[in-house]
This record gives structure tokens, sequence and C-alpha cells, in this order.
């Protein structure tokens, strides 16, 4: 079952020749078809091999993914399905949606393939963003998207002299800063269970980390998204501590 989801992306990634996290997209990311896993895989050596580790890493992480997943939900869908967005000029990302069907799926862009330095990143990555589905993130946000409409929309009403047109703006800003508002929280809660889930799968999460220190550094922005790249590093090293590793 994992085999035939890598496939899609196989061809992808191989034909690299030298690859975290804005609110998730509602569509759904689309990746190359091949009718055989050999098809179209570029002859230099470098292709080859991020294409092999890849697949690799789907393999390795997605059944523990999954695993965790099932331990820690109720009802939750937990049949991940792993691609490659191969939208032409994606600057180097990887985000977590679902798909019509509610099938959590995990997106990885070309130009971040082309970033990671190491499996253990990869992996890392990867189990970040299952991490933000087996947290229930994308759900939370959206409610907290919900709530911040709402309360913007009642405080300009209340105030007599907005327009409808106004009161739209300020839900549509409320939503904004609602979807904002624990979003570093959210970040930093799937740094921890991405650490726990890469650790399981083998891999060495405080090496996976390293990634950040290659990432243009935050800060701590008032609603920024993310949060600085230094706490992150704090929390996974913390959490591996606390595995033992």
């Amino acid at each position: 079952m994992m085999l035939r989801r890598c496939l899609a992306v196989f061809a992808v990634v191989a034909g690299l020749a030298g690859c975290a996290s804005p609110v998730p997209q509602t569509a759904e990311p689309t990746a190359a078809p091949i009718p055989d896993p050999i098809a179209g895989i570029a002859t230099t050596a470098a292709a080859r091999s991020a294409a092999r580790s890849f697949v690799s890493v789907v393999e390795t992480v997605e059944p523990v993914a999954e695993s965790e997943c099932r331990a820690r939900s109720q009802g939750l869908n937990c049949d991940f399905r792993i691609v490659v967005d191969d939208t032409p000029g994606q600057q180097p990302n990887a985000f977590q949606t679902l798909d019509a069907d509610g099938r959590p799926i995990i997106a990885f862009t070309l130009s971040l393939l082309t970033e990671v330095r190491n499996e253990d990143e990869l992996a890392f990555i990867m189990a970040h963003e299952a991490a933000h589905h087996v947290a229930g993130h994308l759900a939370r946000q959206q409610q907290n998207a919900v709530r911040g409409a709402v309360i913007f929309g009642r405080l300009a009403t209340v105030s007599g002299r907005a327009t409808p047109a106004g009161v739209e703006t300020a839900r549509q800003l409320g939503a904004v800063v609602g979807s904002r508002r624990y979003s570093q929280d959210f970040e930093l809660e799937a740094d921890a269970l991405g650490t726990v889930i890469a650790a399981r799968a083998g891999f060495d999460p405080v090496r996976g980390a390293e990634f950040f220190f290659r990432l243009p550094d935050p800060g701590d922005r008032f609603l920024g998204t993310h949060p600085p790249n230094a706490a992150r590093v704090a929390i996974v090293q913390q959490t591996a501590a606390e595995l033992g590793l």
C-alpha cells in the first residue's frame, strides 16, 4: 500500500537535476503519475539517490505516523497519502491538508526536496506534518478563525458606525487573527510529536531539526505563524532527551 503511494512521486523526485508551515491549503496537491516505478528516472546518480531516499523515508515514516495517529485519536482518518506538489515556481515548503473525503495529505514541493541534506531532515519534516494531523491542528485552526470572525464582526456591528462592507472586513480580519492566535503553539506541538514519530521510525530528530538553522528566523513577531527557530530546536532537543536519545 505504501509503495503504491510512492510510485506517483518517484519519477518526479528522480527528475531533479541537482529538495515548514503556511495555512494548510484546501486543494489537493497533484503528483505526476507514472506507469512503471523505473520510468522517467534521470540518469544522474544524484537524482536516483534523491528519489530512493524519498521513497525509503516515506515507507519507513508513514506506518509509524499512522500507528501513532490511531493510538492518539478516535475516529480520525489515519490513512496518510504523501505526495510531491510539482506546481512550477513553488517555494520550499511542506504542508498538511485534507482531501475531499477527509483523507490526510502530506505534500512536499520539489524545491524543498532539493534543500534537505539527509534522510533525518526529510523524516523529521514528514513526521512534523503528520503530527499536525494527529493533533487536529487544521480543525482547531479553522475553529479559531470562525471564532475570530464572529468576535470582530460583533464588535464592528456594536460600534454602530460600520457599514455592511466594514463589518465584512472586520470579520475577515478576525478570521486571520483567530487562525494565527495559537499557530505558534501548534508548530511547537507538531515539533514535539514529530520528534516522537521520527525517533520511533529510527531517525535522529535532533539531526533532522538542523534544517531549522537554514531557514530565515521568523523571530517572535506578533501573530507570526511560526515560533523562533531556537524555540523549535529547543523543544526537539527536550523531547528527544525525554525519549532517552
